[in-house]
């Protein structure tokens, strides 16, 4: 008999894995049969470039692996973005997101069992990471105390990557006009009861890091996630306004009162103050803001589905319990009037 009698979905991303797909999807599926009475594996393939959508067919067959869906895209995306793939897919009563390579899915049944009992947001961290250069390390410490400082939340330690959502929270998150997004902050930032909990499991395997690619991403979410940007820029326009009064007040007096000021002395100052350095800086973050905008107008959606297929037996339908009968014969109605019986047909 199933510990929890509710419906769980899990969301794998993956990426060139084949080697690597049967044996982590039949680890899953033999823990969730004892955990949950019904379940779904949501595996979205980052546009492999090995044959990681062929062996995912063919554990969709009919002698494969039950309860699985697959969303195969076209083009390789952030981690929060294929994430998102999954949860905006998911049917069950709890959604969780799991890194297959960082995340220990043994965790999984104390993740559930705060949920089960009021967490509607579960995040579990792993005390091990894998190894990244130090680069990397310093751009990735510098980024969440930025982001916490402007937004009050650590995104790695208080909203990891690996986490137990209701479907009340991912239909929240599904309001938000960027859900893939917001995804990563708004189950801690939206009011939610929520837990974390710590674990200590070995990676899988290293996963490589772009350093590039994850400061974009990082400046995206930072641009779109809070207003602080924007506040600086009407902070520094307000100074800089400020700034000019005064000089040009500091100006008209040395005019005033010292007869011996160079013809042009004036205007000149005024060209050569530190307004320049202030107008660069709002242009600065007037740009991020811009370049954000742009791209979230031109480029099109985030993600595409080129493939999709689900395994050939899914045992949600199997439970239905539905009986058809067939239509009895209605025998007529006899009505009397005036003393006379006549059949209603």
């Amino acid at each position: 008999m199933p510990a929890y009698p509710i419906f769980l979905s899990i969301v794998l991303v993956m990426r060139n894995q084949a080697p690597q797909l049967e044996k982590t999807l039949n680890d899953a599926e033999a823990g969730l049969a004892e955990l949950v009475s019904d379940y779904e594996l949501i595996i979205v393939d980052n546009a492999s470039s090995d044959d990681s959508v062929s062996v995912l067919k063919s554990l969709t067959g009919e002698q494969g692996l039950a309860n699985l869906q697959v969303y195969a895209l076209t083009k390789e995306v952030d981690a929060d973005t294929a994430s998102w793939v999954g949860l905006e897919n998911a049917l069950g009563d709890f959604v969780t997101v799991i890194d297959p390579l960082a995340d220990d899915i043994h965790f999984l049944p104390e993740m559930l069992d705060k949920a089960v009992r009021g967490a509607e947001v579960v995040f579990a961290t792993n005390a091990q990471k894998s190894p990244q250069s130090l680069p990397y390390r310093a751009a990735y410490a510098a980024f969440y105390s930025l982001y916490k400082r402007l937004n009050g939340i650590h995104l790695a330690r208080e909203a990891p990557q690996y986490r137990l959502l209701s479907k009340r929270v991912v239909n929240f998150i599904l309001q938000h006009p960027q859900p893939a997004m917001t995804y990563r902050h708004l189950p801690a930032t939206g009011g939610f009861a929520r837990i974390n909990l710590d674990y200590s499991a070995p990676p899988k395997m290293a996963q490589p890091k772009r350093l590039w690619e994850s400061m974009d991403r990082g400046m995206r979410l930072l641009v779109s996630t809070t207003r602080v940007p924007m506040r600086l820029v009407t902070m520094l326009s307000l100074f800089g306004a400020g700034a000019n009064l005064m000089y040009s007040i500091y100006v008209m007096a040395i005019g005033l009162f010292k007869p011996d000021v160079a013809p042009g002395w004036v205007s000149l100052s005024l060209q050569q103050s530190g307004m320049f350095f202030l107008i660069s800086m709002v242009l600065l973050v007037l740009g991020e803001y811009i370049v954000n905008m742009v791209s979230l107008s031109n480029e099109g959606p985030l993600y595409h589905v080129g493939q999709e297929f689900t395994s050939a037996r899914m045992t949600r339908h199997e439970k239905l319990n539905i009986e058809e009968a067939a239509a009895k014969p209605v025998a007529p109605k006899r009505l009397v009037s005036n003393g006379l019986e006549r059949v209603a047909g």
